[in-house]
């Protein structure tokens, strides 16, 4: 199993199911959405998808927040720069990436849980999508570490 997510070397050559390919289609472009949206929205989604209060800050207050928020999906973007580059020529990356979108939404929400950030009741929908995206890539992790193609043994590499 640990040799599906951190392969001897990567290489252009898939071999879990193509559903966990496309599916990591899917979420590369909902997260390259959500960090572009964030970055040049207004609020950066802060107060109108994750339902922080910002009205009820400072204007500076608001505005740290909306930078800090602008701050974090740039480095998600970068992240997604990187699965492009994998779906594009490192396809036998995936496995790991798929680790590294699972266990990002699971250290986010343990941060958030040590943190909690207030919300306005019934206005954060964004948890919605997030928690859409995190369902869906515990089912392309899984499906991404089967495959028939794993059996198959590999070509040998000659230098």
């Amino acid at each position: 199993m640990l040799k599906r997510i951190f392969p001897a070397q990567f290489d252009n050559r898939y071999r879990g199911s193509k559903i966990a390919l496309g599916i990591f289609v899917l979420i590369t472009f909902m997260n390259t959405s959500i960090s572009f949206t964030s970055i040049f929205r207004p609020d950066g989604g802060a107060q109108s998808a994750d339902g922080i209060p910002l009205d009820t800050f400072s204007p500076a207050a608001a505005q740290a927040v909306i930078g800090v928020g602008g701050l974090l999906d740039l480095a998600s973007l970068l992240l997604c720069v990187i699965f492009i580059i994998a779906l594009i020529r490192y396809r036998s990356m995936i496995p790991l990436l798929y680790v590294l979108v699972v266990t990002d939404w699971l250290a986010r929400k343990g941060v958030l849980w040590l943190k909690p950030i207030p919300r306005m009741p019934g206005t954060a929908t964004g948890h919605y999508v997030s928690l859409g995206i995190f369902a869906v890539s515990v089912i392309g992790l899984i499906l991404s570490l089967i495959g028939k193609k794993y059996s198959q043994p590999q070509e040998s590499v000659s230098h």
